[in-house]
């Protein structure tokens, strides 16, 4: 959350902005001021997962658990990307869409909301959606220091998996969805 500078908003459209702040503090500009009637908040697609432990750290996910605390249900959306392959975003478009579209008819728990995994899905494939819970082994965190500089230096795809969770579904092949609770 940004409390210690300005947030510089632009409107890029009709009814669409940008803000120099975090997703979270777009989140709260958006329901507290601009749009203060609004019913969901939707996040993403995001490039990456936020599978697991990432939920912790992403900001997609931060978007729409800012929604949560203040009281609007939202679906956060991730596209897994595997390493070195290509992706096509209209169809990760195409995936999420009908998933998005039943959850946004089945609402959500008070106090919750959705987090959506799309996985790097061949054109020819059709995933199945399964409902799941986030894993919550952690990520292969290691680095590799260059002079002054550190790189990541795990490896994502690696990571442990816990069988029927949202990581091991979703590199499986399957679309994850995840109801999430404060």
């Amino acid at each position: 959350m940004t409390t210690d500078c300005p947030l510089a908003l632009a409107e890029t459209g009709p009814q669409e902005f940008t803000l120099t702040g975090t997703p979270a503090d777009c989140v709260r500009l958006a329901v507290t001021t601009l749009f203060p009637d609004i019913d969901w908040v939707l996040s993403g697609i995001n490039r990456g997962g936020n599978l697991g432990a990432d939920l912790f750290t992403s900001g997609t996910v931060a978007a729409v658990r800012e929604a949560a605390l203040l009281g609007r249900p939202g679906i956060a959306v991730s596209q897994y990307i595997r390493k070195g392959l290509a992706l096509d975003w209209e169809r990760s478009s195409a995936l999420a869409l009908p998933v998005i579209e039943q959850l946004l008819r089945e609402g959500c728990p008070p106090k919750g909301y959705w987090n959506l995994n799309l996985p790097h899905a061949e054109v020819r494939e059709n995933p199945a959606v399964i409902r799941c819970d986030p894993d919550n082994e952690p990520l292969d965190i290691r680095f590799r220091q260059d002079g002054d500089c550190f790189h990541y230096d795990g490896s994502y795809a690696s990571r442990r998996r816990t069988p029927g969770k949202d990581v091991e579904l979703c590199f499986g092949g399957s679309i994850t969805v995840s109801c999430l609770l404060l």
